[in-house]
């Protein structure tokens, strides 16, 4: 197995830098750790940016006049080799929350000026030591709810901040036993090989094989949080398989794991049409529309205990019709 302390370094630095970084000296800044053709993926509206200026000007100067001063709450960090490409890629992975002031717009949607919490997730990936790719999911929904905007229906599970591990222990500076990580990984995909193979179906026969009782299904903006196995088909996918016909499975970018976490990101994971009613906000419709899903696991054990999700909802709405942030600014004005 690789030993990918460099990386991590690397990607901290990276980070560390970013955040310091004045805004006239972000694109420079982003540049001395990124390639040449360094290229990001990022939740709508931001999508795909190429280049350290368009990261910087599209991307990283926004949040930060928006929200300032920006402190970052990492709860998750860890590396690993991508599974999809045989182990061949480097790619670091961390999640948690910017938290900042909300003094100016941020897409159109009017500051509070109080302190807001915006919940992210990152993947990096690493060659030759320059950071050549990553990914930047915001859930802008979770954070339009905790403004408590009128547009924002109401969840079916829990919502709130969603947590780090229960453990506290997800942030992985040192690297950790390699057999660890390889368990982590096999029983992610073996229950997701058994969740696509079911066509996205999920029963409590299927959750016994691979979740702890207990689980914890911390979900999205639009969704919310689960509890147990009950909770979970309750909060989650009932609501879910009632409101979307399921298309297709389009597959991952990075599948990866490090001791007992892992993950990973799609551009898009998933072929959805509605059915009937979405998060209250869709109706039947012969729309197809894109789901871009990262999924982060903890494993205790032989089995997995918390699951974090992000999904691309503003983006995945707008392919079928439905523009949140066109809709806020239209009632806005």
């Amino acid at each position: 197995m690789a030993d990918l302390q460099q990386e991590k370094g690397l990607v901290l630095d990276f980070l560390n830098n970013i955040d310091k970084a004045e805004n006239k000296l972000l694109a420079e800044t982003i540049s001395k750790y990124t390639s040449d053709d360094f290229h990001m993926r990022c939740t709508h509206p931001f999508n795909e940016l190429k280049g350290a200026n368009k990261v910087a000007n599209d991307l990283w100067i926004p949040i930060k006049n928006s929200f300032k001063p920006i402190q970052r709450r990492m709860d998750i960090f860890y590396a690993g080799t991508n599974l999809i490409d045989n182990h061949s890629s480097k790619w670091v992975v961390n999640m948690g929350h910017l938290l900042g002031i909300f003094n100016n717009p941020f897409l159109g949607i009017v500051p509070t000026r109080k302190a807001v919490m915006l919940w992210y997730c990152e993947f990096y990936r690493v060659e030759n030591n320059k950071i050549t790719e990553g990914a930047f999911f915001l859930d802008i929904l979770k954070f339009m709810q905790q403004l408590q905007l009128p547009i924002i229906p109401e969840s079916t599970g829990m919502v709130g901040f969603n947590p780090g591990p229960m453990t506290h222990d997800g942030l992985y500076f040192n690297k950790q036993p390699e057999e660890e990580g390889q368990k982590t990984l096999d029983l992610m995909m073996r229950m997701a090989n058994r969740l696509v193979g079911g066509g996205m179906k999920t029963t409590i026969p299927d959750l016994e094989k691979d979740w702890h009782k207990d689980m914890i299904w911390w979900g999205p903006g639009g969704i919310g949080a689960s509890y147990t196995y009950e909770g979970y088909l309750k909060d989650h996918t009932g609501p879910f398989e009632d409101g979307l016909d399921y298309v297709e499975f389009t597959g991952h970018i990075v599948e990866n794991a490090e001791g007992n976490y892992g993950g990973w990101f799609g551009w898009p994971n998933l072929r959805m049409k509605p059915k009937n009613n979405y998060m209250g906000l869709t109706s039947s419709s012969d729309k197809v529309g894109e789901m871009r899903v990262v999924d982060l696991y903890r494993r205790n054990d032989n089995k997995l205990a918390e699951n974090w999700i992000f999904i691309d909802h503003l983006h995945f709405l707008k392919s079928i019709g439905i523009d949140l942030l066109g809709r806020y600014n239209n009632l806005k004005n």
